[in-house]
């Protein structure tokens, strides 16, 4: 006998999403507090043998997160994500066809805040990325930092995440019998310390390490934009040149991420709080850039790819952001 579960109601739907959504901003903000504690206490009493083991899976297991990572499709498929997906919501948009025989290297913009559309796109299966491109398999780059924090380490790899360094990169760039994305979020955590709404300013002007891994391994390059990005946090004002601004910057120097002062709405009230707003965030990828294979390519080279990218990624952002509420007069500024 087969039995018909009645479909959730509207309100228990948007408190599932809010739930999740807040679930994730609030777990991973604080989750590498709590792992690294819950690692070093275990210590102190009679599950000690816990973190021993831990420890010495670490060590041998260290270079895995430069190594392609360990996803597990069970976590990348989990019904939270897709609740995620819907609280914004989050959607994935093709315009060109990629093919599963070759390696590519993809620009994500804008970083954001949390990066959201990244994550959800590329890490999960929420936005159905396996279906839109067949035969791919997607890898995001995130800083090293993270991937030393016990326990969480492995529950980044577990979505598809890997560290972003060049041996790294190189590893998922090299595979030769192809399908594997590599997408990189820039702009990086200094990007995030511009992310407000309306914001259409991208560090990419000398941002030129990731146009020359493409030509050493001779991997087309893929522009993406994610509209919306952007909106899903108000920050506190912080021009260039203000004492906020020359914090953020001094201790982004010292612990290599940014610490944007951000806001939004709460759980269960929309005046103040850390959840992000419910925007929709529409993630465009864009055609494939052809890029010849050079081992060592020379700063002329470099720059022209780099100029042929900014070009591609201008045209990318022109032709959609009228069907996504961008005023006709703005345009993307390179910093």
């Amino acid at each position: 006998m087969k039995i018909e579960l009645a479909p959730l109601s509207v309100p228990l739907q948007r408190r599932l999403q809010t739930a999740s959504v807040a679930q994730w901003v609030f777990s991973f903000l604080g989750l590498a507090q709590c792992c690294t504690v819950a690692f070093i206490a275990l210590f102190f009493t009679r599950f000690w043998l816990v973190s021993a083991l831990y420890a010495a899976w670490w060590f041998i297991d260290r270079e895995k997160p430069s190594k392609g990572g360990r996803r597990i499709h069970a976590i990348r498929n989990s019904v939270v994500w897709r609740y995620m997906r819907d609280y914004f919501p989050i959607t994935l948009v093709k315009t060109a066809e990629l093919d599963p025989r070759q390696n590519y290297l993809v620009g994500f913009h804008p970083h954001g805040i949390l990066a959201a559309g990244a994550f959800l796109n590329f890490c999960t299966e929420a936005s159905g990325f396996s279906t839109l491109f067949p035969g791919i398999t997607p890898h995001l780059m995130m800083l090293s930092l993270w991937f030393r924090v016990p326990f969480l380490r492995d529950c980044l790899m577990s979505a598809g995440l890997v560290s972003s360094d060049k041996e790294s990169a190189s590893y998922v760039l090299q595979k030769l019998e192809g399908g594997n994305m590599l997408t990189i979020v820039v702009g990086g955590a200094q990007e995030a310390l511009d992310a407000r709404p309306g914001s259409c300013t991208l560090l990419l002007k000398n941002r030129k390490g990731f146009v020359r891994l493409a030509i050493e391994h001779g991997t087309p390059l893929v522009p993406i934009f994610s509209f919306g990005e952007n909106d899903l946090f108000e920050q506190v004002r912080n021009p260039k040149g203000s004492w906020l601004r020359q914090l953020q910057h001094r201790l982004q120097q010292i612990m290599g991420i940014s610490l944007p002062i951000f806001y939004a709405r709460g759980i269960f009230q929309y005046s103040f709080g850390l959840v992000p707003y419910r925007r929709p965030i529409c993630t465009v990828v864009g055609k494939p850039i052809p890029v010849q294979r050079k081992h060592r390519p020379s700063e002329e080279e470099v720059d022209q790819v780099h100029q042929k990218y900014l070009d591609e990624l201008c045209k990318l952002f022109e032709e959609h952001k009228a069907k996504y509420n961008i005023p006709e007069d703005r345009h993307l500024e390179f910093i």
